[in-house]
């Protein structure tokens, strides 16, 4: 909870900074860019989280690789967690910059999870439903998970619809073995 407080302090200000620059897509694409390529790596997660390395090495080593390829202001804020030791911290703060560019769009994240993949078509009137009957715009990921077996799983937020085969047989299983209890 703490980190996820400071994460929000990082993200908000460098989203206030983006904003005065209009630049918000640009820094947001960067540090989802950066974040990946620094933690979708073992080696370079190790090299970029160790304490041990000298945090001018890991400045030098980021400035070299990232400097000119990525908007300023993401790579700024990179070299500020490593300065300030909260390189750990680098995960969260993108999390929370891409809330706060949604909030600013009036947008939510909606997460749709479906054993199969849904067909444009289907998704988009699935949205469209949610939107008008939650008066809410949407911003959605679509996942796959084969273990559902059929139906959907909505995440909006906090609040969870599960209309899947597998979640329909949890609760029948919840209320049949509750009963004899």
């Amino acid at each position: 909870m703490a980190n996820e407080r400071l994460a929000r302090r990082y993200a908000q200000a460098v989203f206030s900074l983006a904003q005065e620059q209009e630049a918000v897509d640009d820094v947001g694409r960067d540090l989802l860019a950066l974040s990946s390529a620094i933690l979708s790596d073992p080696q370079t997660r190790a090299f970029f989280i160790a304490p041990v390395i000298d945090r001018k090495e890991k400045e030098r080593v980021l400035t070299a690789s990232f400097s000119g390829k990525t908007h300023e202001l993401a790579l700024h804020l990179v070299l500020l967690l490593v300065r300030k030791r909260r390189e750990s911290l680098l995960r969260e703060v993108v999390e929370q910059y891409r809330q706060q560019e949604m909030e600013s769009r009036g947008a939510r994240p909606l997460t749709v999870t479906s054993a199969l993949e849904l067909e444009p078509k289907q998704l988009d009137v699935l949205v469209k439903d949610l939107e008008e009957r939650y008066g809410s715009r949407f911003e959605v990921i679509q996942r796959i998970d084969p273990t559902l077996i059929g139906g959907v799983r909505i995440m909006m937020g906090d609040r969870r619809i599960d209309g899947s085969v597998a979640g329909r047989l949890d609760e029948l299983s919840r209320v049949l073995f509750g009963a004899t209890k």
